[in-house]
């Protein structure tokens, strides 16, 4: 089985993009906290919105079955306050529901958390107990900074996070850490604040000591882990410096990366520095880069051709990254696809 552990509902009918509009619109006026409505969309526009798109390329691509999760780019934690982000959150949220329960066999929910800066992730917990508990869902997104680039908030090892943290716990599913939209200029969203954002969360896992207080906690840090495979011996070297164990030891038990690199020598880096065990396949397909490598004639996003084409990848540790990896990190994965 092949399955893709990073997809975003990038194309979702465009009545979810028009509520978001008239919301945000509202936000302008004194009854903003008051504004809410339906949104309707039918059945047949989210297959429309999936046979044509990610389905199709995921038939293409022999991909079985994707952990599909809202926008990233869109959750706009940024935006408006914390009853905006619950309205929105919850919005998203269902949405992916309705997909997973016309498609059980292909999609597989990971849920948008309703963050706002500046309040204690505590209140993101019941949303995460309603995907888990209700939804189905086996994980969520955890964004490391809800400002948009201007990382307001303490860092992830900081106790300000523990509640989101105890529930993670409680409920035994991981989280992806993924930031959203970028409000700052100095940082483009997906090509520096995406990348920042996986990079600092790992350097702030080695400042702290957060797995002796939570050893069952699972994180995967998307697009490869930003810098830090290409680096790290930089963090090796910092982790000594500090007196911390080393990073296989201290940190490679909770963090896992995808493989939302796209290209051949950046996989095969991966694939060299980080264990095979701590490795999960991903591709964000239709995520941030969307065209056609001139070089090679095939989409950037086709994540698995990169694999594939890596002789020194033995057929053990494909295994884990297409198939064993998913389920080790998202436990309930298992149950949601037995009998299917």
């Amino acid at each position: 089985m092949i399955i893709d552990i990073h997809g975003h509902y990038t194309t979702a009918p465009q009545p979810l993009k028009d509520y978001r509009a008239r919301q945000i619109e509202a936000l302008k006026t004194p009854l903003a906290d008051s504004f809410e409505e339906e949104i309707k969309i039918s059945d047949d526009q989210i297959r429309d919105s999936l046979e044509n798109w990610q389905l199709k390329t995921m038939r293409e691509r022999k991909v079985d079955v994707t952990i599909f999760s809202p926008i990233a780019g869109q959750m706009g934690h940024h935006i408006g306050n914390l009853i905006t982000n619950q309205r929105w959150s919850v919005h998203c949220n269902n949405l992916i529901h309705r997909v997973t329960s016309l498609y059980p066999k292909n999609f597989i929910g990971v849920c948008q958390l309703p963050q706002s800066t500046g309040v204690s992730p505590k209140n993101s917990a019941a949303e995460l107990e309603r995907c888990v508990k209700e939804l189905g869902f086996v994980g969520c997104n955890l964004n490391p900074d809800p400002s948009g680039g201007h990382w307001k908030d303490p860092p992830l090892i900081d106790k300000y996070w523990y509640p989101i943290y105890e529930k993670m716990v409680e409920l035994d599913v991981p989280a992806m850490i993924h930031v959203s939209g970028s409000c700052n200029a100095n940082f483009h969203p997906t090509g520096a604040h995406y990348i920042n954002g996986d990079t600092t969360a790992f350097m702030q896992f080695i400042q702290g000591d957060l797995f002796r207080d939570f050893p069952t906690l699972r994180f995967v840090i998307p697009h490869g882990g930003g810098a830090v495979p290409y680096h790290w011996g930089r963090y090796r070297g910092l982790a000594q410096d500090m007196g911390k164990p080393p990073l296989k030891e201290f940190l490679l038990k909770n963090v896992y990366f995808d493989t939302c690199v796209y290209h051949k020598p950046g996989i095969e880096l991966l694939l060299k520095v980080i264990p095979a065990d701590n490795v999960l396949f991903g591709s964000e397909i239709y995520g941030a880069v969307k065209g056609v490598d001139p070089d090679t004639g095939c989409n950037y996003d086709d994540t698995k051709r990169y694999i594939d084409a890596i002789d020194t990848v033995s057929a053990v540790d494909r295994e884990k990254i297409f198939e064993k990896n998913a389920f080790k990190v998202y436990p309930r994965l298992a149950a949601r696809l037995a009998g299917l």
